[in-house]
């Protein structure tokens, strides 16, 4: 499933089809394909996993789930779950979801729960985790709630890279290890960003996928863990377990 990173990606490539008409629209997905023809593309958005198509007074809501692709300018073999058709170029949606929203963006997403927003609010965020104190962090981190774009890639490696044990639970994360956490998320969403545009993300994971820890040099542990049962890659040694 895209991460926030990748979704940005994905708005930035589209972006030359802002202020540009939907001549037809078409596809797969169950929504009325009629209210898009003729419509002028306001604007893109992306809050965490979702990316948004603006109109006046509506909204396409894009989420890829676990193998969604998009196509800009070029077509799969496939019949896409949304086409636009432009006068010069087209854009295509694969295996995903696709909602017409009858509202403006604005009063759907809260725009300080997004990582990689500039409207992200730490404060917001440290509320909202003290109100789940019972909570194992790597489900808090997955919360779209809390942090909207982070995936369980993202998940691994922040833990890791604040050597915290994913088996944690939120309210014991003494105030400090918390703001580093929160802080590690920003930083690593957009260090994501920038390896990813580059082509080598992977080179940079020290743990997600991986098998020794590159600092204790030991086995890392894998297990299935958390509420979504999320491969999760982690050391024992290095990273502290706070609470049961």
């Amino acid at each position: 499933m895209p991460e926030g990173p990748s979704i940005i990606i994905l708005k930035e490539a589209v972006s030359i089809f802002k202020n540009k008409k939907v001549l037809h629209a078409n596809g797969n997905a169950k929504i009325d394909f009629k209210k898009i023809n003729n419509k002028t593309i306001n604007d893109f958005k992306s809050w965490g996993k979702h990316t948004l198509i603006c109109f006046d007074g509506f909204f396409i809501r894009i989420h890829l789930l676990m193998f969604g692709t998009y196509r800009v300018n070029e077509k799969k073999d496939a019949k896409p779950k949304l086409h636009l058709a432009f006068k010069k170029g087209e854009l295509n949606f694969y295996t995903c979801s696709v909602q017409l929203i009858e509202k403006n963006v604005d009063e759907v997403y809260d725009w300080s729960a997004d990582i990689m927003n500039d409207k992200w609010d730490e404060k917001k965020a440290v509320k909202k985790l003290k109100e789940i104190p019972d909570t194992l962090i790597c489900d808090a981190l997955l919360d779209q709630d809390i942090f909207s774009g982070l995936g369980n890639i993202m998940k691994n490696e922040v833990l890791f890279r604040t050597r915290i044990h994913p088996k944690s639970e939120v309210g014991k994360l003494p105030l400090k290890k918390r703001r580093e956490l929160l802080k590690e998320v920003v930083q690593y969403a957009f260090d994501f960003l920038k390896w990813k545009k580059a082509g080598v993300l992977k080179k940079h994971w020290l743990a997600y996928s991986k098998k020794i820890c590159p600092r204790c040099n030991i086995p890392l542990q894998k297990e299935y863990l958390g509420k979504g049962k999320r491969s999760t890659f982690f050391c024992d040694n290095c990273q502290e377990l706070y609470g049961s």
